[in-house]
């Protein structure tokens, strides 16, 4: 299927974001993605300049968490400082990859609604095939959904020690 049909349950644009490890990958993928179609947010860096890649997740999970965005792609180095900053925000459910089975499973088994690349571990061919994969993925439900019902619960529960 055409990668530029993916996520039409949810309408709207990519929100788009990285950090100064990330800005040249970022900015690599925004123009792939636009050429598939794509209407895309970019929430920043915009000009390489040193940044904390928390600010930038932040703003990209929660345009997605609160619908202003279809879903969601950060990079930083890793890929892992995003996507731990990403995921505290309730509804965003993100996941830094480096192989073209695990872009396309998180999608299909968990629903991923944030796409987390190192810029440092991937280059841009793979980068973009991990997107394509990404992109290519369709959430099965199924025995899937008990799952992500079981994420959501984690969410909204108090996580504080038990005194």
């Amino acid at each position: 299927m055409n990668p530029s049909l993916r996520f039409a349950d949810r309408p709207g644009p990519v929100a788009v974001g990285a950090d100064h490890a990330g800005f040249r990958l970022k900015n690599e993928l925004v123009e792939q993605l636009r050429a598939l179609g794509h209407e895309v947010v970019d929430h920043g860096t915009l000009d390489g300049a040193r940044c904390d890649y928390p600010d930038l997740a932040l703003s990209v999970a929660t345009a997605v968490a609160e619908g202003g965005a279809a879903w969601g792609l950060l990079v930083c180095g890793t890929g892992v400082g995003m996507a731990m900053a990403a995921n505290r925000v309730p509804g965003v459910r993100a996941a830094v990859v480096s192989d073209s089975f695990s872009a396309r499973a998180t999608r299909l088994h968990n629903d991923a609604n944030v796409l987390c690349l190192g810029e440092r571990v991937v280059g841009g061919g793979l980068a973009g095939e991990l997107l394509l994969a990404f992109l290519d993925g369709r959430f099965e439900g199924g025995r899937h959904q008990q799952r992500l019902d079981k994420l959501h619960a984690i969410e909204a529960r108090d996580l504080a020690p038990a005194r």
